[in-house]
């Protein structure tokens, strides 16, 4: 105990030695008392409870600090990234909402059964007999129902199935979609990306806050120029079906094989 009191005393003196050549002494002695009291504080008190208030203002003075400096300060890099996953989570919480009445067992399997049956009868078709069975559903509930058991699309039930489709034509194969990014003052903004499936690739195509057609077509263009110095070209697209990827989007990518 007294050695620990003795060392950091030492060190107490030496601080109060280094800021009085720069500064002037009243300025040296508060400044060191300040770090000491700062010191005995943090033994006494494990986590300190912060306002939202004391957070904004320590967060944005630790903008202003070299990284190196920033190790004397409980307010660490780690620690901004968490208050910023915070925030970004309690912004984007919704209210509950009461989701689709889940589809009945009976219907399920009249589904799968019609699907096995008959190899080349895709969602729709099978949208359409269950309609005159007098079960009304929607085709993409259909085509939620196949995939999630694993059934192919109509043109796979007879031939390769998918897995093996994509092994073969992964590196003619290309997808992409969008992943949203929340800045410091909580600005969602959305980056489109596209993956090549056979080397892993990745090729960041633009990011924006409004992302909209037009938008999204243009990035397909620019993207289209890189994908020319391809060995072998792009014969294959995955995508959702999200509105922002229109026909103009297409287009670019078919007039390119």
């Amino acid at each position: 105990m007294a050695l620990s009191f003795f060392y950091l005393a030492f060190v107490r003196v030496l601080q109060l030695l280094r800021l009085s050549r720069r500064d002037t002494d009243g300025l040296a002695i508060e400044i060191v008392m300040l770090r000491h009291e700062v010191a005995v504080l943090r033994r006494q008190v494990i986590r300190p409870a912060l306002q939202p208030s004391d957070r904004a203002l320590l967060a944005g003075l630790s903008r202003l600090l070299d990284h190196k400096r920033l190790g004397r300060f409980f307010v660490q890099p780690d620690t901004l990234l968490r208050w910023h996953r915070e925030l970004v989570r309690r912004k984007w919480i919704y209210a509950h909402r009461p989701g689709r009445p889940s589809i009945p067992a009976g219907t399920v399997a009249i589904i799968l059964s019609l699907a096995r049956e008959n190899p080349c009868w895709g969602y729709r078709r099978i949208q359409g007999e269950m309609a005159r069975l007098g079960v009304i559903l929607a085709p993409s509930s259909v085509w939620a129902i196949l995939r999630r058991h694993g059934v192919d699309p109509s043109p796979m039930r007879t031939g390769p199935t998918w897995t093996e489709f994509i092994s073969t034509q992964a590196s003619s194969m290309l997808a992409c979609d969008f992943f949203s990014v929340d800045t410091v003052l909580l600005k969602r903004l959305y980056v489109l990306f596209f993956i090549e499936l056979d080397t892993r690739r990745v090729y960041v195509a633009g990011v924006t806050a409004s992302p909209s057609g037009a938008w999204v077509a243009q990035q397909a263009r620019n993207l289209s120029m890189v994908l020319a110095e391809r060995v072998l070209p792009v014969k294959f697209l995955i995508r959702d079906r999200d509105a922002k990827f229109t026909l103009s989007f297409d287009e670019v990518f078919r007039s390119a094989r």
